[in-house]
């Protein structure tokens, strides 16, 4: 998708939503001055960015019944 940035600017929240699903090609007086694409991450990245803080020995079934008692018992 082409867009000024005049137009970048003013809506700045939708081109960075649409950025995942489509490449973004800021223009200035019709010519291409940027390329906006999503990164390239691993859903395991994913995971890892989510998990950084917890303890070494967290299983998957610790974190699933952490998951589970947030949903049960809301704060």
């Amino acid at each position: 998708m082409f867009v000024t940035t005049v137009d970048f600017h003013a809506n700045m929240d939708k081109y960075l939503a649409l950025i995942p699903h489509e490449d973004i090609f800021l223009t200035v007086e019709g010519k291409p001055v940027a390329h906006m694409v999503a990164p390239k991450m691993s859903a395991a990245d994913h995971l890892y960015g989510l998990l950084k803080n917890a303890p070494a020995e967290t299983t998957a079934t610790d974190i699933r019944e952490g998951r589970l008692q947030r949903h049960e018992h809301p704060m």
